[in-house]
């Protein structure tokens, strides 16, 4: 019990971003949350948490063990609620927000499974490419692609996607098939509206380090499905994950390229403002995992 409970308590400190924050979450007091972390930290014999008079960060295995640590709670949640719960359907109303290309193929389809399972769930798709302010809009649960900004949240690893460069076949034999980044100065570059540049490996660095690469071209769209039909058109090169392009490969329609420079996939997230869901979301996330997870679901995607 006193295990769970060192995890419990850096769990919500690094969620919540102050140990007073978490204290008041927890119902203790600030000392109480920074003994159990100590605890925890002597336990494991490295330091999670950065503490100062004026901000809280997370260590490098701080990082990595969180996500471990919210894994885990919400793995003891859903067996809890299967016991404890019993018969007890899932019912309800759900608010989900994902990026609308990504939403359309790939959450969409499984909002739709989701409710004929569950049929006294109800469920709101906000399908979007901004970032939704999940505590304000009253979001319960958003997918996303890449990063997380938000702190606060709590997020839980649903998969990974990687991006790749691609171009018709009549477009690279009319223009020539770029062999490293550089090479792309001198293609028609379809970028999205004040996209900073195109993400590779930076093989000159060390595992895992990547660097921006300028491109430019004749046309910007904030719309990367445009750019996904551009590419299939021939305009030129196109930087588009493997979920919006895979059906394209593997018919031939693009090919791609500079794949031995191909940045490190990117995360793909579920992030809710609570420890504590209610069934319904439990449910909704595992569904999104199990999907995501079958083999070769990216591939066929």
């Amino acid at each position: 019990m006193d295990r769970l409970t060192q995890i419990e308590a850096f769990v919500v400190t690094a969620s919540k971003g102050s140990l007073s924050a978490a204290a008041r979450s927890e119902g203790v007091t600030p000392a109480v949350i920074g003994r159990r972390i100590d605890a925890l930290e002597a336990r494991l014999g490295v330091k999670l948490l950065v503490r100062t008079t004026r901000k809280l960060s997370l260590t490098q295995e701080g990082t990595a063990f969180l996500e471990q640590c919210q894994r885990l709670l919400t793995e003891l949640g859903n067996a809890e609620a299967s016991v404890s719960l019993g018969g007890v359907r899932a019912s309800g109303h759900l608010r989900i927000s994902a990026p609308a290309g990504f939403g359309r193929r790939h959450v969409a389809p499984r909002v739709a499974e989701f409710i004929d399972a569950h049929p006294e769930v109800s469920v709101s798709l906000d399908l979007s490419d901004r970032t939704v302010d999940l505590v304000n809009e009253g979001i319960d649960c958003a997918v996303r692609i890449g990063g997380l900004a938000d702190s606060n949240l709590i997020a839980l690893r649903l998969g990974e996607v990687k991006r790749v460069v691609v171009g018709s076949p009549g477009y690279l034999a009319r223009c020539g098939v770029p062999q490293m980044p550089e090479d792309l100065a001198a293609h028609n570059c379809l970028g999205l509206v004040q996209q900073a540049g195109w993400v590779f490996n930076d093989k000159t660095a060390g595992k895992g380090a990547t660097r921006l690469v300028k491109v430019s071209g004749e046309f910007q769209c904030n719309d990367g499905s445009v750019l996904h039909d551009w590419a299939l058109a021939g305009r030129g090169l196109a930087w588009r994950s493997m979920w919006e392009v895979g059906d394209d490969l593997r018919a031939g329609r693009l090919v791609a390229v500079l794949e031995d420079y191909a940045a490190p996939p990117l995360a793909i997230q579920a992030v809710f403002p609570q420890r504590q869901m209610p069934l319904r979301l439990r449910l909704f996330i595992d569904q999104l995992k199990v999907a995501y997870a079958a083999p070769g679901y990216w591939e066929r995607a």
